[in-house]
């Protein structure tokens, strides 16, 4: 059973590639476009925080690997959870349907068997592209221990991601759509984590710690391997966090995707 599943996921996983790159070229240049998109973002910020020399404390290349932390779990983020983030849409249009005459977990169809390749190799490319510019200039260490607790940081920033889009899927079972409270309890709180959550009023730090918890994704993660001065505003235990926070997260919102399924009614299209 558990070799039929791996060889299911590699089916779904080759599939899906080939029919999002069926056409090289244009495969290509659309992946190129979500890199420049979200490239000249960062491009703005740089050249107007060279005016500057800090932002609180946090200077050009600082600001940079927390953006790169940001773009690079999107990257993977999105790779498993693209049917998540478009579920209302499956949902509206009788997709969900099908899924539940299958012989297979909802929710392992659900992930395997779409991933928006364009946005994971534009915005994972980004991130490892700020990472490369900035890790070498921001003094961290690299060691053994400092390795690894990046890369659980990344897994657990992936796993929070992917528990707020786990969260508002869920409630698509109820409401049909959800796209304003995705783009409010989202792509909203997403803009703020690009920055240190220290330079915003603590209303919104409040959210961005204990309701919508992207400081988990980035900012705590990287004052582990920064130690700013502004984290001693913050329990010092909370830049340990992020793989457990991810954990927690997604198993509870994992068990609420599973109370309600018994309340869903399909769309009727």
């Amino acid at each position: 059973m558990k070799n039929d599943t791996i060889h299911l996921m590699g089916v779904y996983t080759g599939t899906i590639m080939k029919s999002w790159f069926q056409y090289k070229v244009d495969a290509v240049l659309r992946s190129l476009a979500v890199f420049l998109r979200e490239a000249t973002g960062i491009i703005v910020i740089y050249f107007t925080l060279l005016k500057f020399d800090t932002l609180n404390g946090w200077d050009i290349y600082e600001l940079l690997f927390l953006f790169s932390l940001l773009f690079l779990t999107y990257g993977v983020l999105i790779i498993f959870f693209t049917g998540l983030r478009d579920f209302g849409r499956t949902v509206r249009d009788g997709g969900f349907d099908r899924f539940i005459l299958r012989p297979r977990g909802l929710l392992f169809q659900l992930i395997f068997s779409n991933a928006d390749w364009f946005a994971a190799i534009g915005h994972g490319g980004l991130g490892i592209v700020l990472f490369v510019f900035s890790a070498g200039n921001v003094g961290i260490t690299w060691n053994a221990g400092s390795v690894i607790y990046y890369i659980t940081a990344v897994i657990g920033g992936v796993l929070i991601q992917g528990a707020i889009f786990l969260f508002l899927a869920t409630l698509n079972i109820y409401l049909l759509e959800t796209n304003s409270l995705k783009e409010l309890f989202y792509w909203n709180m997403r803009k703020f984590a690009g920055y240190p959550i220290s330079i915003f009023h603590k209303a919104i730090q409040f959210c961005m710690i204990y309701v919508v918890p992207f400081a988990f994704v980035n900012y705590f993660p990287a004052q582990y391997l920064l130690r700013k001065e502004d984290m001693a505003g913050y329990p010092s235990v909370y830049m340990y966090l992020t793989p457990a926070v991810g954990a927690v997260l997604y198993l509870v919102t994992y068990g609420f995707w599973r109370y309600s399924l018994r309340f869903y009614k399909s769309s009727g299209n």
